[in-house]
């Protein structure tokens, strides 16, 4: 292959880069890092503050216990251990979570999908340990949701955020989080893989194509193989890749032999190409994950290549999503990831939509709620003027 993948790596700080080293290391590779001066003049509490940030400490611990232990001072080996514990009871705690709500949901004859968690720890590295997880996320069919809140309340849970302006939650919105304060557990509803104006298939379409899980006693069911992968795909592109662990997903289901012509007619139908050869440029470029001729296709141009290089700027800053979510330039890459008209067209009407901070800007009567879709432009505005003015 002889197109040039390569991005502009320049911005990334050496910490950042030696996360990257340790991370494509493998577990029985004796290649001494030192002779690339990784090691040297690196600031642990950034190389920390980052590992933790990206959600790859888990990883990263793994992996540094196979290099000299004079290369990293103690109260680094320490902390990772320390937080890799913990990652490892708080994943057996969701497994354990997942096992009953996998139980509650068949006794109620109601079909859910596990996303995230414990079950694509297993599936993508064999080892629950090794994966990070704040929280179970779930998908069901959007005609069972009122029946599966009713059923997640009854179990203790309580329902996270305010009911939304004019059903933003189904039309906007594509989860709605419980939280279970006893258990501790954090629950996402899910009814669209994806939120608009990405395309994404129907529950039914992703439940003819399940698999089980046996992590827990009571097996429970997840998004079959390429499922998955379009979904972890779409799922960072949309988040520009902020967290390393995404992208380390990616990786180790191409290592695991995952091969992208099982999914071909499902990208094309769903309009994601682009995006999947970001994912694949970002995964070679950043952890040395295998190009094999059947991606090729999926490299040619520039398109892909242009989205792969503005995440690096998104990959390099240690911030909050809602954060990097409000700014112009991921405003600007979000528009760029889409490819048909219909999805700028509803992409652009999604800005109008209005929300709780509309009304909560600008008091109406029920009866003309329908105001707030032309005001929402100057509703923006008026709370623009009204932080910058608290600022001065």
């Amino acid at each position: 292959m002889d197109m040039n993948l390569s991005l502009n790596l320049s911005i990334l700080s050496k910490e950042l880069r030696l996360i990257l080293e340790i991370m494509k290391m493998k577990y029985s590779d004796s290649v001494d890092l030192t002779k690339k001066g990784m090691f040297t003049d690196i600031d642990w509490e950034l190389f920390l503050q980052m590992s933790m940030h990206h959600r790859v400490y888990p990883i990263i611990y793994s992996k540094l216990k196979i290099i000299d232990p004079k290369l990293v001072p103690p109260y680094v080996f320490q902390t990772l251990n320390r937080e890799y514990k913990k990652n490892t009871f708080q994943m057996l705690h969701l497994s354990g979570e997942m096992g009953q709500l996998g139980k509650l949901f068949n006794e109620n004859q109601i079909r859910i999908l596990f996303l995230k968690g414990p079950v694509i720890a297993s599936d993508i590295y064999g080892d629950i340990s090794l994966r990070t997880s704040k929280d179970l996320d779930i998908l069901v069919s959007i005609t069972d949701l009122e029946k599966v809140e009713e059923i997640i309340l009854n179990f203790g849970y309580v329902r996270v955020g305010e009911t939304t302006l004019q059903n933003e939650v189904k039309w906007k919105g594509y989860h709605v989080a419980y939280f279970n304060p006893i258990k501790k557990v954090l629950l996402e509803v899910h009814w669209r893989l994806q939120p608009l104006p990405l395309n994404v298939p129907s529950f039914n379409e992703l439940w003819e194509r399940k698999r089980v899980n046996n992590i827990t006693s009571i097996p429970v069911n997840m998004l079959g193989e390429e499922d998955l992968f379009l979904y972890l795909v779409s799922h960072g592109a949309r988040h520009g890749w902020f967290r390393l662990r995404w992208l380390l997903d990616i990786d180790y289901m191409l290592r695991k032999g995952f091969h992208l012509d099982q999914c071909n007619a499902l990208m094309e139908k769903y309009h994601i190409p682009h995006i999947i050869g970001q994912a694949l440029i970002l995964s070679s470029q950043l952890l040395k994950s295998p190009i094999k001729e059947e991606m090729i296709p999926l490299l040619e141009g520039n398109r892909s290549k242009k989205l792969a290089q503005n995440t690096i700027f998104f990959i390099r800053e240690m911030v909050p999503l809602d954060i990097i979510t409000s700014t112009y330039n991921y405003k600007r890459y979000l528009f760029s990831l889409n490819t048909s008209y219909l999805q700028k067209t509803i992409h652009i009407i999604l800005l109008f939509y209005p929300n709780t901070m509309d009304e909560k800007t600008l008091k109406l009567p029920k009866s003309i709620y329908f105001l707030y879709f032309p005001l929402r432009p100057f509703l923006l505005i008026w709370r623009k003027r009204k932080k910058m003015y608290q600022l001065k």
